[in-house]
């Protein structure tokens, strides 16, 4: 029996013409603000195309369209359904949009993925963050210990001279870097070990080069146009010293986060968007008519480069890029397997790219015997605040890797995969892990982590899922379109027959074309079937 939502307006909205709003909410006018750019450049600065003018765009503005008790709500289900996170443990409060999380995890993991899954809360317009970290009591001295191995194995981060403090689980990092984005990584890779609470990040950051305001502004400009997430045609951007300043208006918090780390290019010390706020009517719109309608491969293929260039587990690797009508192939040659990786993923996040092929090989640079590997990865996932109590077998032939046992979520295998990736000397992942799900009766979410920040590519067991009605099933994804940051909820029809979703109408970009497949799946569809056409200018309200 097939099911299908009609979708009825779930929200009261009406219409404003953006001259009289952004006098109101943008001020255009104001002295000394740049006006939100027009134009698509690609690295040269070349224009590839101009934007229409947002004076002369009409918008549809919802009035409150989420209470704080339906954020809260929301914000609570998603917990609960995201694994690595104990939802019993966390109190979530709204008012006004601001979300306040309290409570406690046992990882600073923990602790940075709840706020990520609340800022991701379509009518969130910030998350404070006042969870504690209660991490399984160790020595300040396995701390370091555990942290200088972390950073000396790192494909990236073992050439750096980072020097790292424990004190009560506080981890202080000092030492100088190249980029923010290393400054970043550093962060990251100390945060991988279990018993860390804090950490107090204070690397400096030596450009090798002394860049223009205007070279700067630039940058930041072509980095927000090109991020498939960003919808950047209501920010500005000025650019005092080596500080970047936004202002304007952005449609959820998580998008604010992301715009803020696209803003730290070469030359920037320091972002200040006290001004760039987030309103839920700029995402319910998206005001994204696909700023460039056509783009060129070529201009995709340089903004694909662009983002290589500036992530440091990619950057060292000269990449090929080659596009064809959006789909790009990457080839070439990385020393290890997370930087293949995350090549692929900074290619999906680039604008117009609507599949990626990696033909990227993995040539370690040291020559490691099969045990020597196994020892690695199993010292790895001992210190994985994530895993480190799971019972994970690890085989390792010619620098393949293979994972065997069982673990308690998808998000867990996925995060030992992870691990064992980063282990030098590792060319290839199989992961074999069985998840023993203790599926909630009222859990209707598949997906059980944030598939945002990070590209799965496992076969998952549907039958837990068999026994649900397709209007069950047809219903919570509506609900998960409805909330998601990415997707506008209106332009997208639903059904269900079997299990199977089909999603039928008219999105405005690639990226929202497969974020409403994950946000179907993540709804609990056994198999998706995206029949959603990609084109500017598509919203029904229009």
């Amino acid at each position: 029996m097939q099911f299908s939502i009609n979708r009825t307006s779930q929200k009261q909205i009406f219409r404003l013409f953006s001259a009289g709003m952004l006098a109101t909410v943008f001020s255009l006018g104001m002295t000394g603000c740049q006006s939100p750019s027009q134009t698509l450049t690609n690295s040269d600065n070349e224009v590839l195309e101009t934007e229409p003018d947002i004076n002369d765009t009409e918008m549809v503005v919802s009035e409150d369209p989420f209470t704080d008790a339906e954020i809260t709500e929301a914000i609570e289900r998603e917990l609960e359904i995201s694994r690595g996170i104990s939802p019993a443990s966390i109190l979530v409060a709204t008012n006004e949009g601001i979300v306040t999380l309290s409570g406690s995890v046992n990882n600073i993991l923990a602790q940075e993925r709840a706020e990520r899954i609340a800022s991701m809360i379509k009518g969130t317009r910030a998350v404070i963050n006042e969870i504690n970290v209660e991490p399984v009591p160790r020595t300040d001295a396995e701390i370091l210990e555990n942290i200088n191995s972390a950073l000396v194995n790192d494909p990236v981060t073992e050439v750096w001279e980072i020097e790292p403090v424990v004190n009560n689980g506080v981890v202080t990092l000092g030492g100088e870097v190249d980029s923010w984005q290393e400054k970043q990584l550093a962060s990251r890779v100390a945060k991988g070990v279990a018993g860390v609470k804090q950490i107090d990040n204070q690397i400096s950051i030596n450009y090798k080069t002394q860049r223009s305001a205007p070279e700067i502004e630039q940058d930041i400009q072509s980095a927000l146009q090109w991020d498939a997430r960003v919808d950047s045609r209501l920010i500005n951007i000025e650019v005092d010293g080596t500080q970047a300043i936004l202002s304007g208006i952005v449609g959820s918090a998580f998008e604010k986060s992301l715009v803020i780390t696209d803003a730290y290019v070469i030359g920037v010390m320091s972002v200040d968007a006290n001004d760039l706020e987030v309103e839920p009517w700029a995402d319910e719109e998206r005001m994204r008519t696909e700023i460039v309608p056509e783009l060129k491969d070529t201009a995709i293929r340089d903004a694909v480069q662009d983002a290589l260039l500036y992530d440091p587990r990619v950057a060292a690797f000269n990449l090929n890029v080659a596009v064809d009508e959006g789909a790009v192939t990457l080839s070439g040659t990385v020393d290890n397997l997370k930087a293949k990786r995350a090549a692929a993923q900074d290619a999906r996040n680039t604008t117009g790219v609507w599949r990626v092929e990696s033909n990227i090989n993995v040539q370690p640079q040291t020559e490691l015997t099969d045990n020597e590997i196994v020892e690695k990865i199993i010292t790895r996932l001992q210190r994985d605040p994530y895993v480190n109590r799971q019972e994970i077998g690890v085989t390792v032939e010619e620098g393949i890797v293979r994972l065997n046992g069982s673990v308690e979520s998808y998000f867990e295998k996925w995060q030992a995969g992870d691990v064992a990736a980063l282990a030098q000397g590792v060319t290839g992942v199989i992961n074999q892990l069985e998840v023993d799900y203790n599926l909630p009766a009222e859990e209707t979410s598949f997906y059980d982590w944030d598939p945002i920040t990070e590209d799965y590519d496992y076969n998952y067991d549907n039958s837990v899922f068999s026994d649900r009605s397709d209007e069950a099933l047809a219903t919570a994804i509506d609900a998960q379109l409805l909330w998601s940051p990415f997707v506008d909820e209106q332009q997208v029809e639903v059904s269900v027959d079997d299990g199977v979703a089909r999603l039928t109408g008219t999105v405005d970009s690639w990226y929202e074309y497969a974020q409403a497949t994950e946000e179907a799946y993540e709804g609990g569809a056994v198999t998706v079937m995206n029949n959603l056409e990609v084109s500017p200018n598509s919203n029904p309200l229009n």
